[in-house]
């Protein structure tokens, strides 16, 4: 069921590729803030306070996303198809509103009845209530980004983005030039860019005419049809949104109960770099999902097939392009981020690199099934390798006398990205069948570019480590001969983009095309 009632005036789009420059231009840019921030972040912290952050950060965020059901997809997609229906928006930020004050007043509870020791081993009070309020901060921000992308504001919402990275490695500077690296003070710095960010893009909203808290009264009817529209999306996704909350907690929770603080500092330091390895292909999934929608709401399968083929392939090649590097480079990056104090998260460093290539693929082929409606299928893949990975962190992490392995942050990393893999390629066998494409050559992809990517990282690494010690130059002279090699072999080898010549040397010209024309 939709409705639609519009009383907004439409806006224009830029194209789909335009709009992906910029936000791979921004990701370019926050890609090499980011090194900066992570060179310094896990340092100024140390492992202890870094693994607290993060621990809470992940649980609160794990919660809004429970709260959230799937709506702020739901809502993403239907405002996608529906972009002049402003009543959409003042309905979802009622919703928001009722979602926060459950969440706080879940906290509220647990530290009434005493659970904080049970939920939050050695963490406080005072920072359960940061993380919880940074948790509702980062939720709304992913709620305001997905509204600006609904509307193709990306060029200008991309500058925000930009100067949201400049403001946060100036204030990361500045807190270890002044020595007010603590806790607290990470804190506050999350909650500064991320506030820095949802002003930046309501502005953005304002100049476009278009109002990102509409304040008219909507009538009890239209709010029973929108929460009948949004139960009708959203109802398969309500198990998917108990066993994802449970068993991503209880992730976290078993690393930190068995393995302690330290251990989950390494794995929080392996995970952020992973995350800066995904920073260039999580530009397009927001744009990829609008793309569908609208296609899928015309009914022209052809443009979907064409998309699919076109982007998927392609931002996984890049995203293993990053991954492979990182994970060859793992003692260095160990090093070079995190300092002497984590040397020991090199293991875990070099296999959560290869989470984004797979997180890639995962979020690109699951917007397919949202932007269709597909809940179901989406739930219950989902449901079935989270369970089944519950008992595979325990095996991993428990301590010998509870039968595990005992492998801290290195356990944790097996089992997540062993599981991404598998249930990554399940939702790509639904979705090539869904677009009559064929599963073999996607899986065949995977398979041989990460080969080449792979001998091509190892060689230029095992050549600069004989003729140079300096870890920091090493790495740097090993990124440079690897990228060349990378970029000799896509010429010469264009199925390493799953391409032909041709379409290879059309997408060059094209892409030129662009750049020419943001240029003018």
């Amino acid at each position: 069921m939709e409705i639609t009632d519009h009383t907004s005036p439409p806006v224009k789009e830029d194209p789909l590729r335009k709009r992906y420059l910029y936000k791979l231009g921004t990701n370019l840019i926050g890609f090499a803030l980011s090194l900066i921030t992570a060179g310094i972040i896990p340092r100024g912290l140390g492992p202890t306070a870094y693994g607290n952050f993060y621990f809470l950060n992940n649980f609160f965020n794990q919660v809004a996303n429970f709260l959230d059901l799937g709506t702020s997809m739901a809502f993403y997609t239907k405002i996608s198809r529906r972009p002049q229906e402003t009543e959409l928006i003042r309905f979802y930020w009622g919703f928001a509103s009722l979602i926060s004050l459950v969440m706080l007043l879940a906290v509220w509870i647990a530290l009434t009845f005493g659970l904080e020791s049970w939920l939050w081993p050695d963490q406080t009070m005072h920072y359960i209530w940061m993380a919880a309020i940074l948790g509702l901060l980062t939720w709304y921000s992913t709620i305001v980004n997905y509204l600006v992308d609904a509307y193709a504001l990306t060029t200008k919402t991309e500058i925000v983005r930009i100067q949201q990275r400049l403001l946060g490695v100036i204030l990361i500077v500045l807190m270890l030039r002044f020595s007010l690296f603590s806790l607290d003070n990470f804190f506050l710095y999350n909650y500064a860019i991320v506030l820095f960010a949802c002003v930046g893009w309501w502005r953005v909203m304002n100049q476009a005419g278009l109002s990102i808290l509409p304040t008219m009264r909507l009538p009890f009817s239209k709010v029973k049809n929108y929460v009948r529209e949004f139960y009708e999306y959203t109802a398969p996704l309500i198990v998917f949104a108990v066993t994802s909350l449970l068993v991503n907690m209880l992730d976290r929770w078993l690393l930190q109960r068995f393995a302690g603080s330290i251990q989950q500092g390494f794995f929080s330091l392996s995970y952020k770099i992973g995350a800066i390895c995904f920073l260039f292909t999580s530009a397009m999934t927001p744009l990829l999902t609008r793309e569908f929608a609208t296609a899928f709401g015309r009914q022209d399968i052809k443009q979907m097939q064409s998309l699919f083929r076109r982007y998927v392939p392609t931002l996984y090649t890049l995203a293993a392009f990053l991954a492979v590097f990182v994970a060859v480079q793992a003692d260095k990056v160990s090093l070079i981020f995190g300092g002497s104090e984590y040397q020991g998260a090199t293991l875990a460093v070099s296999i959560m690199a290869f989470y984004p290539i797979h997180q890639t693929y995962g979020q690109l082929t699951s917007s397919l099934l949202w932007a269709t409606g597909q809940t179901k299928v989406f739930r219950n893949l989902g449901v079935a390798f989270m369970l089944a990975g519950l008992p595979v962190s325990f095996w991993l992490v428990a301590p010998p006398q509870l039968l595990g392995l005992n492998l801290g942050a290195t356990g944790l990393a097996i089992k997540m990205v062993a599981l991404q893999f598998v249930g990554v390629n399940l939702y790509l066998w639904f979705n090539v069948r869904f677009l009559h494409l064929h599963f073999r050559k996607f899986l065949y992809h995977q398979l041989y570019s990460l080969a080449v990517l792979a001998s091509i990282a190892w060689l230029a690494s095992r050549i600069v480590n004989l003729l140079v010690t300096s870890t920091l130059i090493a790495f740097l002279i090993s990124g440079f001969f690897y990228t060349l090699g990378v970029g000799i072999a896509t010429l010469v080898f264009p199925a390493l983009l799953l391409m032909s010549r041709s379409e290879l040397m059309n997408y060059l010209a094209n892409f030129r095309l662009t750049l020419k024309r943001l240029r003018t």
